[in-house]
């Protein structure tokens, strides 16, 4: 068994706010299948220390950024985790990155730097319990120091390093005069280390310093080479090309299985989804149109899109199709869908997130709408597949990877598993709309789109053996 230690801020089902979570929680199970050890490095936040009562400490700093912190062991629901409770950084009330005013926490810097330094100094040295990693793997900005500081501890020789993008618009920037009370080394205050026009990037600082790049498609691996979509980190991305993969996210098969679904009417066929259709338009309060209802399940920023659904849902609706919504994020997007449900019957709109609710929405739906900016890998879509409910997707990142369109092609051969749309603009989906408008008037060909969704395989399995053979590659090197 290779040992891995998972370093992130989030994992589910402890702790979540985007797909995150839903990859650092599911990866490890599948990995195990492969030889896999993998054990989770988390922040104490009070919710994680609740469920998970975590044991005594396997290793202790006494000043952690202004205050004494400790690692303490914990189990949960079949996941090895290790708590960093640091009560004077994560025991705090709100959100895990935003304070009640919504504004990011003025010490976001040094709460993940605290969780870097930890899971660098784990890897380095080894617990009391006397579990050693061999490779560190880092989700995000927020583990984005660990690689630079497991090579200032003099330990990367030992133990490898990978550095996981899950969405690079997010950089954890700093201002340059922290980088001393961060623990940062000078030598790498260059534009080739850290240093990013003059600010602090954690998230550059993993992908200058870490051994391996990955992040969570293939297309969106490409993507990031470029000015269009990576963000300022183009330049880095390509001079690594070489260490870079693209590794596609999958889904928890037992939490998304239509057959077992504990919040939905389970079905085993296509077949099922017309109970959960009608009672899902019954808690939403919407009528039978006899047209098809689309479903979104999103938070409501700018990168998903949805300002471009609100231009073209007009004619979507004019030709019986309905909509049910469920996200939060942006409040003038928020304002907008809930103006657009008051003056629309075929409209459903829930503001906020509800677990239950988005179970039984991917369920009762005919199609899933993702229509994002840019999507680096994407759940929603592939929790569509599971449950037939056809994705509509941009052709993006990890939509392009995961949806086979329902063009003529695709129909002929009878390989079709969703809609796809190009340029990512309101009158292109406002086309893809059309399109399953008249797809779904014909019950066979929709039921067989149907059919192909639900036997795409959307699990880990081949991701898991990619991340293990990656494992296995970068050992050779140590």
């Amino acid at each position: 068994m290779i040992p891995v230690l998972s370093v992130a801020s989030e994992c589910a089902p402890l702790i979540k706010t985007g797909g995150l979570a839903d990859v650092v929680g599911a990866l490890p199970h599948a990995l195990a299948a492969e030889g896999i050890e993998t054990r989770v490095m988390l922040p104490g936040y009070p919710s994680v220390m609740t469920a998970c009562a975590p044991g005594d400490p396997v290793m202790e700093e006494a000043g952690l950024f202004g205050g004494a912190a400790c690692l303490r062991p914990a189990t949960y629901r079949g996941l090895s985790l290790y708590i960093l409770d640091a009560p004077h950084l994560f025991a705090r009330e709100g959100s895990i990155y935003l304070d009640a005013e919504g504004e990011d926490w003025p010490d976001n810097p040094e709460r993940f730097a605290a969780l870097s330094w930890m899971g660098a100094r784990l890897a380095a040295e080894g617990g009391e319990d006397g579990w050693v990693p061999r490779v560190l793997h880092c989700h995000d900005w927020q583990a984005g120091f660990a690689p630079l500081y497991l090579r200032e501890m003099g330990a990367a020789e030992r133990c490898a390093s990978v550095m996981t993008v899950h969405n690079i618009a997010f950089h954890g920037f700093a201002p340059a005069e922290r980088r001393h009370e961060l623990r940062l080394p000078e030598e790498g205050w260059r534009p080739e280390g850290y240093e990013y026009w003059g600010r602090i990037s954690a998230l550059k600082a993993g992908l200058t310093s870490a051994d391996r790049i990955t992040t969570v498609s293939p297309t969106y691996a490409a993507e990031l080479t470029t000015q269009e979509f990576g963000m300022g980190l183009e330049g880095v991305i390509s001079e690594r090309s070489s260490d870079l993969a693209g590794i596609l996210n999958g889904i928890d098969l037992d939490a998304w299985n239509p057959a077992t679904d504990p919040a939905i009417l389970t079905y085993k066929t296509h077949r099922g989804k017309a109970r959960n259709r009608a009672a899902l338009r019954a808690e939403l309060g919407l009528y039978d149109s006899g047209g098809p209802l689309a479903v979104v399940v999103s938070r409501l920023t700018h990168q998903k899109g949805l300002d471009l659904l609100l231009e073209a849902l007009p004619e979507f609706l004019e030709a019986g199709g309905q909509l049910g919504m469920l996200g939060s994020g942006d409040r003038r997007m928020e304002v907008a869908w809930q103006e657009i449900a008051a003056e629309h019957p075929n409209v459903a709109v829930r503001i906020g997130y509800d677990e239950a609710l988005a179970h039984r929405l991917i369920a009762g739906g005919d199609a899933i709408l993702v229509p994002s900016r840019f999507e680096p890998c994407g759940l929603t879509q592939l929790y569509g597949l599971r449950y037939g409910t056809v994705p509509v997707v941009a052709q993006t990142g990890g939509l392009a990877d995961t949806v086979i369109s329902a063009n003529d092609a695709a129909l002929r051969a009878g390989v079709a598993t969703g809609l796809t749309f190009s340029p990512v603009t309101a009158p292109a989906l406002g086309r893809a709309l059309s399109r399953v408008t008249a797809l779904f008037a014909d019950h066979e060909v929709w039921g067989r789109i149907q059919r192909n969704a639900m036997r795409h395989p959307v699990g880990w399995d081949v991701s898991a053996a990619a991340y293990a053979a990656l494992y296995h590659d970068l050992l050779r090197d140590k």
